[in-house]
């Protein structure tokens, strides 16, 4: 079996965006011979507890992370790499959270890898590229200056979007990733546990967005496909990436 880690997981605890409780997530993550998993709530460490005491019961090894939606920059996962960087981002949320309404959290990439501050020391970053479209010279101009300032590495992430342009995609991912000096990781930015929760997903975005199911339209995801999927598959997906596959066991 192809050795894969899960570093993209959002669970119930990212209000209104996952699908899944963290127990449910880390046990599937187990049956699936996945070699470990990251949670990877948005702008809150909540969904950890749960999930690592999980990981315990079942013997998956369990990564800590968190997804930061920087105001002026891309969106990143951190990954703490001890004690202390853990000690460090919990309070850079906390700055972020005081700053904003509840609910929300406001940071700037010199919150988060300013050379004032201590934030980003000890901390593994993983780039997240757009959804919607191509990655364009912006997003090279905000890779590149985010290399430039990280303390730790930068990786930069990659997930099959099953949108009928993937191959692309994935190509000018690699190349940008090279040019930038980011290497690329695979995820397949989980949202659930399992396929069978997308509509469970579908009524979730409904209720954030204020919305129907007949209003929604391109609010909700395109496929059933952000689930936990076997080591083997995501190597299937980035067949012409292996390294990419092998960089997730590595950060883990």
């Amino acid at each position: 079996m192809t050795a894969y880690a899960e570093l993209q997981v959002t669970t119930n605890f990212s209000f209104l965006q996952g699908a899944s409780h963290g127990e449910e997530l880390v046990t599937t993550a187990a049956e699936l011979g996945h070699t470990a998993i990251a949670v990877t709530d948005r702008n809150t460490l909540a969904g950890v507890v749960r999930a690592h005491v999980a990981s315990k019961e079942v013997g998956l090894r369990f990564v800590v992370g968190v997804r930061l939606d920087p105001q002026d920059s891309l969106s990143m996962l951190d990954l703490p790499r001890n004690r202390q960087a853990s000690g460090r981002l919990s309070q850079l949320l906390t700055l972020g959270k005081r700053r904003a309404p509840k609910g929300d959290c406001h940071l700037t990439l010199d919150d988060m890898l300013g050379e004032e501050n201590e934030a980003g020391e000890g901390q593994i970053w993983i780039a997240l590229p757009p959804e919607g479209e191509f990655p364009g010279a912006d997003f090279r101009e905000r890779l590149h200056d985010i290399e430039e300032q990280a303390a730790g590495p930068v990786y930069l992430g990659a997930s099959h979007l099953y949108r009928g342009d993937d191959g692309q995609r994935l190509k000018n991912l690699a190349d940008l990733a090279i040019a930038c000096r980011t290497p690329l990781v695979a995820t397949n930015d989980v949202y659930a546990h399992a396929a069978y929760r997308r509509p469970l997903q579908d009524v979730l975005t409904c209720i954030r967005e204020h919305c129907t199911i007949d209003e929604a339209g391109y609010r909700l995801f395109a496929n059933a496909e952000r689930h936990l999927k076997p080591p083997d598959e995501m190597a299937n997906l980035f067949a012409d990436y292996p390294e990419a596959v092998a960089r997730t066991t590595e950060i883990a």
